[in-house]
């Protein structure tokens, strides 16, 4: 659970809004942190044929999800609470799958990459639905985030067809 400690003397919503949708967010910007630790382990460690394409592939997705997690931190310090980046939080509240350690072929990689792109976008989704009552500004943020990791599910699951 977040705490709010704002420095700010004007909030963007109640304490209580604040908080709610802080955690809502919170939960997912431990996600979104994980899946491109995940991709960075996956990049590094995919092999065989067409490697190079997949290899490149991911590095486009990471960026992606590097971007939306700033964001998502950011938007929770907007709302005057403390984003939780930190490794230990990430490992103890992640919701995404462990990766393999080890190289993983190239149809696996995609397989893996592309499931734990789903779980990311699954939770994303379920927060869309709780930010709906409590804060459009968040509720749009992840609608956007979304839309992106969508398209590159999409480009994953292309090569597995």
């Amino acid at each position: 659970m977040t705490t709010k400690t704002s420095p700010f003397a004007r909030d963007i919503l109640n304490d209580d809004k604040s908080e709610n949708v802080a955690g809502i967010l919170q939960d997912n910007l431990t996600n979104l942190i994980d899946l491109a630790l995940l991709m960075k382990q996956a990049h590094w460690n995919v092999v065989g044929t067409n490697f190079r394409s997949i290899h490149l592939q991911l590095d486009e997705i990471i960026v992606t999800v590097r971007d939306a997690s700033d964001e998502v931190a950011e938007r929770i310090a907007t709302l005057g609470v403390p984003a939780d980046g930190r490794s230990s939080t990430v490992a103890a509240e992640s919701d995404v799958e462990n990766y393999p350690a080890g190289f993983v072929k190239v149809p696996e990689t995609i397989s893996r990459v592309a499931d734990a792109t789903k779980q990311v976008i699954d939770s994303l989704r379920d927060a869309i639905e709780k930010l709906g009552e409590l804060d459009a500004i968040s509720e749009d943020m992840l609608i956007a985030i979304s839309g992106e990791l969508e398209k590159h599910l999409w480009m994953l699951q292309a090569q597995e067809a």
